[in-house]
């Protein structure tokens, strides 16, 4: 991946560690003088990254934003992992593991000799007692805005109403720890790569009382573990957070199990406008960002900044409710969406380079990926007859966007939006735009099904269909809201009944029979692209190892003069 490795290129996590390139860095000159002092005046290695968003708080369990994920990472660990520059699960902080012939019995072996950054002993006692905070969490702490990702993965909580994946955990031994499932699962291992999954110090969330998380207007007030004590074992510890100047410090970990990292300190300043963040990689005031503008890249390359772009490992789509508009609850209404929407000219003219039309809604690296599936191509007076058929000649929706963000796979939401409108008017469609913050209502809104049609996508959190058409089409009163469809609950059903088939043959002919239906049978949503998204380092950064997860760890990085 990038400057640092090709596509077929593979290193381990604590091999990746051994890069040691450089001794000295220039000093951030537009940080605040509290960023200034924690630099340190012997400090020759701290990397400053501009961050778009700031991160919600620091226990990943709690989290479902890049943000957060993208400073925890750089601290916690996993039992599970994922090869640097790809998305195959990897040994981390289990070194192996077995399943049972019928798949509900997973057996992990652990690394010995690993410490939290607490000093507690990272063992299966530790794994078990993670594993039980998770599954016994209560009251505001089982909101899905709070275990969003516990709740996608093993369902319910001890003593709940709805199934749980998790049934128990047992420490065989120090170095042995037993997961133990209600049922198969297409998830298992990889799902436990998973950020929110990371190993978190026993220790330290009890004295910092982890699970005290109280509802707060339309947010929630975190513990004090989760804003100033996050602890985990990985190759970086959490120094501070000044939210007044929006920046994270975080510090090596001498005491590292591994390969220690090369910089001295980490800090993530938050620049939530792109523009600002290129001017300050410009102006030397950080050392490299994510998510440049595409139109930017040339130009970047041109003055010698290195500019990675990662394998698209995303999708952007279409979605459409079937929740509020009646119309789009019939198929010949959204095949004509489908139809109206120029998708090549929407890579070309909004995408960076090596964006893809999407075929399916996951890239052709995922098990079940199949072409023969039916085809939208773009044609407007299709979509007028189809209309015309369906008793919508003069269909009007809603079409929602989001506003004060950028995505991986949408980077210019505004741009893409005005593409799709454009085409969908000239098919005929009246079209009343609505603009909402991305943190301001429009994913909240979403989510419950409120938006008619609307602009939303997903990177995959590692390589299963599951994690992609699982995620979007297994509930039927999501953003889809398909609970009305006569097929709403069939999909769900035939997307779990894979999920829970052990062989792994059989498995991927159920996700290539589904993907065929929902293309043509279903249609909830329409594919438009894949996206590779970018991220950009200053001429004295080396050793940063993009990945398509957008899951970058720091540890291997260096600064040279």
């Amino acid at each position: 991946m990038g400057a640092a490795a090709g596509p077929g290129f593979r290193l381990s996590r604590v091999g990746r560690r051994l890069v040691t390139v450089g001794l000295t860095a220039v000093l951030a000159t537009s940080l605040s003088a509290c960023v200034q002092s924690q630099r340190g005046e012997d400090s020759g290695q701290t990397m400053v990254f501009g961050a778009p968003g700031a991160p919600a708080l620091f226990d990943p369990f709690y989290a479902s934003d890049g943000e957060t994920f993208r400073v925890t990472r750089q601290m916690m660990e996993g039992l599970v992992g994922f090869e640097s520059g790809g998305v195959e699960v990897e040994p981390e902080l289990a070194t192996d593991w077995t399943s049972s012939e019928d798949g509900t019995k997973w057996t992990f072996q652990l690394r010995e000799g690993v410490k939290f950054h607490d000093g507690t002993d990272f063992n299966a006692e530790a794994v078990c007692a993670n594993f039980e905070r998770w599954y016994n969490q209560t009251g505001t702490g089982q909101s899905s805005a709070l275990s969003y990702y516990w709740i996608e993965t093993f369902g319910g909580f001890a003593g709940g109403d709805e199934p749980s994946l998790f049934s128990s955990c047992e420490a065989s031994d120090p170095t042995t720890a037993v997961i133990n499932l209600t049922r198969a699962t297409s998830k298992f291992p990889a799902a436990l790569g998973l950020d929110s999954f990371s190993m978190q110090s026993p220790t330290a969330m009890k004295e910092y009382e982890a699970d005290k998380v109280v509802a707060k207007g339309s947010g929630f007030e975190y513990s004090e573990y989760a804003r100033k004590h996050p602890t985990g074992t990985g190759p970086f510890q959490f120094d501070s957070y000044d939210q007044n100047n929006q920046s994270v410090v975080l510090h090596r970990n001498d005491d590292y199990w591994g390969d220690k990292a090369n910089l001295d300190r980490l800090i993530f300043k938050v620049i939530s406008d792109e523009s600002v963040r290129k001017q300050e990689l410009l102006s030397g005031g950080i050392d490299g960002y994510d998510f440049p503008n595409p139109a930017d890249l040339d130009s970047l390359r041109q003055q010698d900044f290195n500019v990675q772009v990662r394998e698209p490992f995303n999708v952007l789509y279409l979605g459409m409710s079937q929740k509020n508009n009646p119309a789009l609850r019939k198929l010949k209404v959204r095949k004509a969406l489908a139809y109206a929407i120029n998708r090549e000219n929407l890579v070309n003219a909004n995408l960076p380079g090596g964006a893809e039309v999407a075929n399916l809604f996951y890239p052709s690296s995922v098990d079940g990926y199949t072409e023969d599936v039916a085809k939208y191509s773009y044609d407007p007076e299709k979509a007028k007859r189809l209309l015309n058929e369906a008793g919508h000649s003069d269909l009007t929706i809603e079409f929602w966007w989001p506003t004060q963000v950028t995505r991986p796979y949408m980077p210019d939401p505004r741009g893409i939006f005005n593409s799709l409108a454009g085409d969908m008017r000239k098919a005929g469609i009246n079209v009343e735009p609505v603009s909402k913050p991305w943190n301001g209502g429009y994913i909240s809104d979403a989510n419950k099904g409120d938006a008619e049609v609307f602009l939303l996508g997903w990177t995959g959190d590692y390589n299963s269909p599951d994690n992609f058409i699982g995620t979007f089409f297994g509930s039927t009163e999501n953003q889809f809201y398909t609970k009305p469809a006569p097929w709403g609950e069939e999909l769900a059903n035939r997307l779990d009944a894979a999920d829970k088939e052990p062989d792994p043959t059989k498995r991927e002919r159920m996700y290539t029979e589904i993907n065929r239906d929902l293309k043509s049978k279903y249609l909830p949503a329409v594919p438009l692209s894949h996206s590779p998204p970018a991220i950009v380092t200053a001429p004295h950064v080396k050793g940063l190892v993009t990945s398509p997860l957008t899951a970058e760890e720091f540890a291997s990085v260096s600064i040279e003069k």
